[in-house]
């Protein structure tokens, strides 16, 4: 399974762990590495989670989460199709970020888009017709996984 994974994902291990529901989404997210690690699923990345995470302040966390890029099979250029898309995206509510992760993740025909950002799973239940990727929470992935 092909899987593009949020930078709020990545960012969740650095998370104050003390809401359950951080730790879970935490725990969930360890688990999708360790499968990411076995080759049971490979990560696709983008150059809009490579330049969102060049922004993080926190040179810890920063570093950390480029070592977790280098298991990407595949690295998604910025283009003008990603860029059409991304406004269509946007005109149905997406950020312009986030619009252009979902564009990202559609044109590297992944079968997830993982987030824990709630608004984009809204408007993903709202828009699902028009969006060519699933999006799940990762404790959402972890309960498909398990059944």
């Amino acid at each position: 399974m092909r899987l593009y994974i949020d930078l709020c994902v990545f960012n969740r291990p650095f998370d104050y762990q003390g809401q359950e529901r951080v730790a879970f989404e935490t725990s969930a997210f360890i688990y999708i590495l360790e499968k990411l690690e076995n080759a049971e699923h490979s990560l696709v990345i983008s150059e809009v989670l490579v330049y969102e995470n060049s922004k993080n302040l926190n040179e810890q966390r920063k570093t950390r989460v480029a070592s977790y890029f280098k298991m990407a099979k595949e690295l998604i250029s910025v283009d003008d199709q990603i860029i059409e898309r991304a406004k269509f995206l946007r005109d149905l509510g997406f950020s312009d970020l986030d619009a252009l992760h979902i564009s990202s993740a559609e044109k590297s025909k992944a079968d997830y888009f993982i987030t824990c950002d709630d608004e984009i799973v809204r408007a993903y239940g709202r828009h699902r017709s028009y969006i060519n990727v699933k999006v799940a929470s990762p404790i959402e992935f972890l309960g498909l996984e398990v059944k």
